[in-house]
């Protein structure tokens, strides 16, 4: 569990993996390089290469007296150079342990070596011969070892904990291995793990050293540092390319440029790569999928921690990780197409399932309403009846014009039933409203009606009504007519998305309901990517043209009656703000359970598509989790539709929590 955390704010841990300039088999200049690369590196622990006090490459010359002497004095040089630094630095260098020679990393913090790591596998095949100069560690090697008359934990069972990051170490081939001793430590609580590395550069290795560092990184769901010796160790059969990586979770955060990246200049002598790792969105991902507990039971050994002193707090204002301001939506097109191709077949998949089960003669109705949603549950009822053999007759496309409908609207409607060859059906719902309002004893928007006003009188008085008059069962009457009007047609194509259903931006057992709903996990900001990669993927020519208008037009539910020049007056975003920034709290509140101080926090570093002030997306934020917690009634009974991402809302599947919750701790107390 992540406590409040007063080092490292909102669990962010720097890490600095580095390849410093190496002399080969002189440590007075290693120890230079190191000590100047350390003073140039803002974070709270620095990871330094495997044998980075010698160089790798010394070969013969680690039998050498004068080479291990002048190692122990450059180590004593280091640590007495970091006395008062609260940073963790973490070295390699050749060991005596008893009558053997070991490849050891040393953690050193504020002055102090904390504790020494032996590598557990050594590589003796191909271009590596380490085999002939040490000894890997075994179950005979001691608990401690003697370092300038004090006694120091030695072995691989020791974790170094400083406040909630605890820190595992493997050296290099460890982590080429069937089973790593990574996954073990993370297992018994490590969530930054290090790996210091010597990796010469062979043609495509590199593809498969960043392969490895990024899947070991999500297996254990931890932070994963790798730093590699660079291009001066010996090039006498190898060079190396000093590749530096971080990965967290899956995902790679940062690396360093490496010999033969093909970039120019090509030549250099260092290479660092920094990044800030997330220990609260690990600690959320572990204590939700809580299989590391299951695990603790089979571990091959049991683990000391080695806790060091709490460093006073990082005061930073930089945040070095991306901040994506829309996580549901890939920056990159070539990504973006393959997440919207890949998304619209498996909603197309679960359809076509669902049609399945119903009569090939049944009809499949659709509210269309020229807006995005439905657009997109039209066209995937359209890939999910050609795929099936299925006649796009049966689909039925019901256009419900109210008194909020727009021109703009009704023309995309029609156009897109008349271009897509299904059924189509226009339904006036304004009299069966008024009748309604008249049943009801309702007055829309303050209105005086009786059974002598007419449709068209209450519409031009309703065109006159201030743009701030507000009317909830004005809006709720259409939207349960017009379900109701589908829900006698056949089986109901649902069409609302994950981000309506966050806020509650729909009308209980009204657009709220359905048969079957395609669009259930889709966010908001996502579901216009999809309509314009349907429509340059999938269709052409003047369908191709009313996709892309529709993809164009603001969102707005059109309840509320239109502006006097025809044009769209309620606007859904001007209402509840903005979804990107509703989307941007959905993933991080669901997703990865961060606080209200977080999500904020965040927030001030990702590059929205507009400017907001602090206290606007604070306000956004606080509405957010308002209507977040007041609508999980909506969401405990929501129709049947397919996960598509790794944030759902489904209360059989990803998401349980109670109606009648109270979420006034999760806001801010003044924002009511």
């Amino acid at each position: 569990m992540i406590e409040s955390d007063e080092a490292f704010p909102h669990g962010i841990f720097r890490i600095a993996a580095a390849s410093p300039a190496v002399s080969v088999a002189q440590p007075s200049a290693n120890v230079d390089a190191i000590e100047s690369l350390i003073r140039s590196v803002d974070a709270d622990l620095i990871l330094l290469p495997e044998l980075a006090l010698t160089g790798y490459t010394c070969g013969d010359l680690f039998a050498q007296d004068d080479l291990l002497r002048a190692t122990a004095e450059g180590l004593s040089r280091l640590i007495q150079a970091t006395h008062g630094d609260q940073r963790v630095i973490v070295v390699g260098l050749p060991w005596r342990v008893g009558g053997s020679l070991m490849n050891v990393a040393a953690v050193i913090h504020d002055g102090q070596l904390a504790g020494m790591v032996p590598k557990s596998y050594l590589p003796t095949y191909r271009e590596f011969y380490e085999g002939r100069h040490f000894r890997p560690a075994g179950e005979a090697d001691p608990d401690h070892v003697r370092w300038a008359g004090q006694t120091v934990p030695f072995g691989t069972d020791l974790l170094f904990q400083i406040r909630d990051a605890v820190i595992a170490i493997e050296i290099c081939e460890d982590f080429w291995t069937p089973m790593p001793p990574s996954s073990h430590a993370a297992v018994a609580g490590a969530n930054v793990l290090l790996n210091l590395s010597a990796s010469n550069e062979t043609i495509g290795k590199a593809t498969w050293r960043r392969d490895l560092v990024t899947s070991q990184s999500g297996r254990c769901i931890a932070a994963y540092a790798y730093a590699s010796s660079g291009r001066l160790e010996s090039t006498s059969d190898l060079v190396f390319g000093g590749h530096c990586l971080i990965a967290e979770n899956g995902m790679v955060l940062t690396e360093s440029r490496r010999i033969g990246d093909g970039r120019d200049p090509m030549i250099f002598d260092e290479a660092t790569a920094v990044a800030d790792v997330d220990l609260q969105r690990l600690a959320h991902d572990r204590q939700v999928i809580g299989s590391f507990d299951d695990l603790l039971p089979q571990l091959p050994k049991s683990y000391r921690r080695i806790k060091l002193p709490t460093p006073t707090l990082t005061k930073r204002t930089d945040l070095l990780r991306r901040v994506d301001a829309h996580p549901f939506v890939p920056d990159e097109s070539a990504e973006l197409d393959a997440r919207c191709a890949e998304i619209f077949a498996i909603q197309t998949a679960g359809l076509a399932k669902r049609l399945s089960c119903i009569g090939n003669d049944t009809t499949l109705s659709i509210g269309v309403s020229g807006g995005l949603d439905s657009t997109l549950a039209l066209l995937v009822a359209l890939r999910a009846c050609q795929s099936t053999g299925r006649s796009l007759q049966t689909i039925c496309g019901i256009t419900m014009p109210g008194f909020g409908t727009t021109t703009h609207t009704k023309t995309s409607a029609d156009r897109l039933i008349e271009l897509t060859g299904i059924r189509g059906e226009t339904i006036d719902i304004r009299p069966l409203c008024l009748d309604t309002f008249l049943s009801l004893g309702h007055q829309p928007l303050g209105i005086a009606i009786d059974d002598s006003t007419t449709v068209q009188q209450l519409q031009d008085e309703l065109i006159a009504t201030p743009d701030d008059a507000t009317d909830l069962v004005f809006e709720n009457v259409q939207a349960r007519v017009r379900t109701m009007l589908l829900m006698n047609r056949g089986f109901v194509l649902g069409t609302g998305d994950m981000s309506e259903q966050a806020l509650g931006w729909s009308t209980y057992n009204a657009d709220h309901m359905s048969m079957y709903n395609v669009n259930t996990s889709i966010p908001k900001t996502l579901v216009r990517f999809l309509v314009r990669y349907a429509a340059d993927h999938y269709f052409e020519g003047e369908l191709r043209k009313v996709l892309h208008r529709i993809a164009d037009t603001p969102i707005s539910p059109e309840l509320l009656p239109p502006a006097p020049d025809g044009t769209i007056r309620q606007s859904t975003e001007q209402s509840i703000g903005a979804y990107e920034l509703h989307d941007f709290f959905l993933y991080h509140f669901v997703r990865n359970g961060f606080s209200r101080e977080k999500i904020l926090h965040l927030a001030s570093h990702a590059q929205f598509d507009q400017e907001y002030a602090p206290e606007h997306i604070a306000t956004v934020l606080d509405t957010f989790l308002r209507r977040f917690f007041a609508n999980q009634f909506k969401r405990n009974c929501v129709p049947d539709g397919p996960k598509v991402g790794s944030v759902s809302l489904s209360p059989r599947g990803d998401w349980r929590m109670p109606s009648d919750g109270n979420g006034g701790d999760f806001r801010d107390p003044s924002a009511g």
